[in-house]
């Protein structure tokens, strides 16, 4: 099935603003301790402007961009993002998905940012929703299964070229979603390298996930619908339950990765 990615993003900024959009500025983000309402407000505004300047103008060197300041209330911070999501949109619906474009992964694609972007529209549309207290509006099972894909392929699993991830055979985790029938076949397993910058990573806990789940004995299995399973990847609440099985060692050990959160 071939996602509609520019619809998704579409759709979730617009509910993200909609929601903020009469939210208490100074009211809490519960799933960013750090943050209010109007913080969150701007966070996505600059990332989506960020994104829709990188696409639009083909930006090779992200560090040679003067990123805009942050405008001092409310009404200001909505028509920011109001013209970032409209760029963005812009941009790559004007862009070939296979067109290169820099960015922080080793795919260096527009078709890369469009994915990138729609899931990012769709969590934090999840966190305004939270902020402010509003039923939440439902997540697409297929888009949160690709979104699952993503996070363990992506965020977690992903080894950059001067790393190397060394798995533990046995450590071993099925994810599986009840209602769109895809499984993940994940190792844990630990992370080593010195980076560009020459920071040295020694054995940091680390996932490979398989290309294809083989269907082989695992030590532990999650099971969930897929908006649910989405959402605990990223660290926010589920509204369905998530059935664990197996080994608890593993469910521990990969939780704790989860902890650590994603940069």
């Amino acid at each position: 099935m071939t996602l509609d990615y520019l619809a998704h993003l579409r759709e979730d900024s617009a509910r993200f603003a909609a929601v903020l959009r009469d939210a208490p500025a100074d009211g809490a983000v519960p799933t960013c301790p750090d943050w209010q309402a109007d913080d969150l407000l701007w966070h996505l505004g600059e990332v989506q402007w960020f994104w829709g300047t990188i696409v639009r103008d083909a930006v090779t060197d992200p560090q040679s961009l003067e990123h805009p300041e942050r405008p001092a209330d409310r009404e200001g911070l909505l028509a920011f993002f109001e013209a970032a999501t409209k760029e963005l949109q812009t941009a790559l619906a004007d862009t070939d998905p296979a067109e290169h474009r820099w960015t922080w992964s080793r795919e260096q694609t527009a078709g890369f940012i469009r994915r990138r972007q729609a899931h990012e529209a769709l969590v934090h549309r999840v966190d305004a929703e939270l902020t402010a207290d509003v039923q939440r509006a439902p997540m697409d099972p297929e888009l949160a299964s690709d979104g699952i894909d993503e996070a363990l392929r992506i965020m977690y699993g992903g080894c950059p070229p001067w790393g190397r991830i060394d798995p533990e055979p046995g450590l071993t985790l099925r994810i599986r979603t009840s209602d769109t029938g895809r499984s993940w076949h994940v190792t844990l397993g630990t992370f080593s390298g010195t980076d560009p910058e020459g920071r040295t990573y020694n054995g940091e806990a680390d996932i490979v996930v398989a290309d294809e789940d083989p269907g082989d004995d695992v030590a532990a299995t999650v099971e969930g619908a897929a908006a649910d399973l989405d959402c605990w990847l990223w660290g926010r609440p589920t509204i369905g339950a998530l059935h664990r099985t197996g080994e608890e060692l593993v469910h521990e050990r990969f939780q704790e990765i989860l902890s650590q959160g994603v940069d």
